[in-house]
């Protein structure tokens, strides 16, 4: 299993490592990584890998065989060979970016309170797929709501719940086909302010900004109709 570094500080932007295997498509596994892999609606990381005689730009982290995280790189060449010892950089504006945006996307689904049928993070626009027969009247309302809970720069903070108590509390899930990322008996939990200033607890895999007020200015995009009972809403970041 790769140990997941970007769950425990997903600001730590270099971090060493060891090299554990390669993949058949090319990919290289390391013992710890920095990089998240592609899931959940959020990219794979990029960045760079440093080592004594050479380096390697990183495409993308993806999923691998098992609980392991390949890195691709971003053109065919030898690989560091296992047992290497190197140094793993991240892209960390893309990175950063995607962190504000994915916690952005959880501020949506709390000031449009409907089932998420689906989302894609981008750099500077981002979407989440409602089940809303209707678009909705009130964008500037909508929007406004959505940059209040942002200027009100609430914590951002992680807790642990069972697989069971899950299953007990299935009010915790907004998505309405995609199931949250279960393994080893626990799910992790986001959760955006504390006691009574708590607006949102989900299930997530995701990295996240610490506070809302890191995100920033939001904007509103197009809503678009994906079917009788589907609508997509586009989110932008302004700078």
């Amino acid at each position: 299993m790769t140990e997941r570094l970007f769950l425990t500080d997903p600001y730590l932007a270099e971090a060493e490592a060891c090299v554990v295997g390669h993949t058949p498509e090319g990919g290289v596994v390391l013992d710890r990584t920095i990089f998240y892999p592609a899931g959940g609606g959020q990219p794979g990381d990029s960045g760079r890998l440093d080592w004594g005689r050479g380096g390697l730009s990183v495409a993308t982290s993806v999923k691998a065989e098992g609980a392991q995280i390949a890195l691709v790189p971003a053109e065919p060449q030898t690989l560091p060979p296992i047992g290497t010892e190197l140094r793993q950089i991240l892209d960390w504006e893309r990175r950063h970016r995607h962190m504000r945006m994915h916690t952005a996307l959880h501020l949506l689904s709390v000031v449009i309170p409907l089932k998420v049928t689906g989302g894609a993070i981008g750099e500077t626009r981002s979407r989440l797929d409602f089940d809303m027969p209707d678009a909705p009247e009130d964008r500037a309302t909508l929007e406004e709501h959505l940059n209040l809970l942002v200027d009100r720069d609430l914590p951002v903070s992680e807790d642990w719940i069972t697989e069971a108590g899950l299953d007990a509390d299935p009010g915790l899930v907004k998505t309405k086909s995609v199931r949250p990322p279960r393994g080893g008996g626990r799910v992790r939990l986001i959760r955006i302010g504390q006691g009574e200033r708590e607006v949102d607890l989900q299930p997530c895999g995701g990295t996240h900004v610490a506070r809302t007020g890191e995100i920033g200015a939001l904007r509103l995009g197009k809503f678009e109709k994906k079917g009788r009972q589907n609508r997509r809403v586009y989110l932008n970041l302004e700078g």
